[in-house]
């Protein structure tokens, strides 16, 4: 047998010990990656999202749109609450209740319906506010969503387009319309879901058809044809035809990033920045994100060129979550 000089040896001992630590490293990393605990970093990221509206205006409604899951502890209708996200939150947008699970306009299976209002009522039970979106437009469907998500204590929107592009013409009267002065989203018996105004011609257009009504909250987009709406325009918005005052709400995609908003940069492709994820399939121009990377966070809150402090400088009374459940699509794809 072959003698090793020491010196050589010693070089190779060191080399092992290098590699050995550098598997490990990569190990780690691959476990570290496997066993986050993705329904907790989005109850975090709302959580952060609320402290720091709050902090700015205490009045300031944060309500997560789907998934639902997330109000209790591990994410089980039956387990304890999530005290800390519900204390975060002011409510729980959910869309397809009733209609629209599998088809626009088709009854949701009792199964999906029952499971959802599991978890919908211990939040509602924890004091918080309901809004589900139907997606129907058979006017005996629409009647339907109406009166049993009212008889659920749920106010409820019948979208007869998906794309939520439009106010619609049925009912002719607005599901438990009022003149009231609504000044939070606990006072609210209906709302308006209008996020694409791409029928209205301008923002002055958009404002006209809104202010033509008596809904008690509108959940808009905060900017029109990527131009921002002004305070001021946000203001107008708040007055209900009747007299009363409605409360306006931002719309904001947290769980997906959004090639026409203004943070999106022409050299973005998934993998580059590294927290950018896959193209949504079925909305092209929305790519997954890895919500729990601090980069992403950054752009959406906790500075002054975040996505939710134009949201407050605006004069929003509130921001409406969405792609809450893309913890979903993380835990399927471990």
């Amino acid at each position: 047998m072959k003698k090793i000089p020491l010196l050589l040896l010693v070089v190779l001992l060191c080399a092992c010990k290098k590699n050995n630590q550098e598997i490990a490293i990569d190990k780690n990393k691959t476990n570290a990656s496997v066993n986050i605990d993705y329904k907790q970093e989005m109850r975090n990221f709302v959580i952060g999202i609320s402290k720091y509206a709050k902090s700015t205006n205490p009045k300031f409604a944060v309500i997560p749109q789907n998934g639902i899951p997330l109000v209790t502890v591990d994410g089980e209708s039956t387990s304890a609450p999530s005290t800390a996200y519900l204390n975060a939150i002011d409510g729980n947008g959910q869309e397809d209740l009733y209609y629209g699970y599998d088809n626009d306009d088709q009854a949701t299976d009792s199964a999906v319906t029952n499971n959802l209002r599991g978890y919908l009522d211990i939040s509602k039970a924890n004091g918080k506010k309901i809004l589900v979106t139907d997606y129907c437009s058979t006017p005996s469907n629409m009647t339907r969503s109406y009166q049993v998500n009212w008889a659920n204590g749920y106010i409820s929107f019948a979208a007869d387009e998906r794309d939520l592009n439009n106010i619609p013409t049925f009912p002719a009267k607005i599901n438990n319309e009022n003149a009231n002065v609504i000044t939070s989203l606990s006072q609210a018996k209906n709302f308006l879901y209008l996020i694409l105004p791409e029928k209205f011609s301008s923002k002055a257009d958009f404002i006209k058809a809104v202010t033509a009504t008596n809904y008690d909250a509108l959940i808009m987009d905060a900017y029109f044809e990527k131009v921002a709406f002004t305070s001021a325009e946000v203001n107008a918005l708040k007055k209900k035809a009747n007299g009363g005052k409605r409360i306006v709400i931002s719309y904001m995609s947290i769980g997906e990033a959004e090639n026409y908003r203004y943070y999106w940069q022409n050299t973005w492709k998934p993998g580059n920045p590294v927290w950018l994820d896959a193209e949504n399939p079925k909305w092209k121009g929305n790519y997954k994100v890895k919500y729990w990377n601090k980069t992403w966070q950054n752009i959406i809150y906790g500075n002054d060129s975040s996505y939710l402090k134009r949201i407050l400088n605006a004069g929003f009374d509130g921001v409406y979550l969405d792609i809450i459940d893309a913890f979903e699509y993380y835990e399927g794809n471990k």
